[in-house]
């Protein structure tokens, strides 16, 4: 009753015929059925002689630090799950001839369109737990620290003015910061202002062109200085 010893090669092809329509032992999730299952290996089956097993294997080892809170009764060992009878034997020795048997049926077998389901099933349920994990987490905007040099007309223009008409320009994603006058020569001096952009709202172009719109005192800017929040 139940799958055998899964050290030997006829436990281990009872397991991977098991599997090859399932992704668990039991059910749709993993259970205390797989941990005990998982635990009955001393690692993971070959991927070449059973490519079903050594998937499940792959597939429950990422919930090893969770075993202790999957459902079920961690009591049971993993023999009273599978098949309700499989007829192989448990001496290791009487092995190989499970695998003559292999010649003439193919437990692995299935056409397809069973492959291409079951696979396409197994993939949805990994994106649905991926989903899960991910779900709450918010990936932080990304944001540049910028210095920017506003520049006059000549010494005449009403920097007031001009930096007032500067920090009118509002959006979101937009935070203006610390300003300073800088002489540049000839008693011009020169709007040197910070500012914090979110990236995927604010197009530095966009902004200096904007800027010079107020034409009645800005000559040019410059970006003096740019930083990767």
């Amino acid at each position: 009753m139940g799958f055998t010893d899964l050290l030997t090669d006829a436990g281990l092809t009872v397991l991977n015929s098991w599997l090859t329509t399932r992704s668990y032992i039991v059910g749709y999730s993993p259970t205390q059925a797989d941990v005990a299952t998982f635990k009955g290996l001393k690692s993971a089956p070959d991927v070449t002689k059973y490519p079903h097993a050594a998937r499940w294997y792959k597939h429950i080892a990422s919930y090893t630090d969770e075993f202790a809170t999957l459902p079920g009764d961690a009591s049971k060992p993993y023999t009273t799950y599978g098949p309700e009878a499989v007829a192989v034997t448990l001496n290791p020795a009487k092995a190989p001839a499970a695998e003559e048997d292999d010649d003439d049926v193919d437990l692995f077998g299935s056409d397809d369109e069973e492959e291409d389901a079951e696979a396409e099933r197994i993939r949805n349920e990994r994106l649905a737990e991926y989903k899960k994990k991910k779900e709450g987490k918010v990936k932080p905007a990304a944001k540049s620290v910028v210095t920017m040099d506003v520049k006059p007309w000549d010494d005449e223009t009403d920097m007031k003015a001009l930096e007032e008409s500067v920090r009118g320009i509002t959006k979101d994603g937009l935070v203006w910061g610390q300003s300073k006058l800088v002489a540049v020569g000839f008693g011009i001096k020169k709007l040197q202002i910070n500012l914090v952009i979110e990236d995927d709202k604010i197009g530095l172009q966009e902004l200096e062109e904007e800027i010079a719109e107020f034409e009645d005192y800005v000559q040019s800017t410059d970006i003096a200085a740019m930083q990767k929040l």
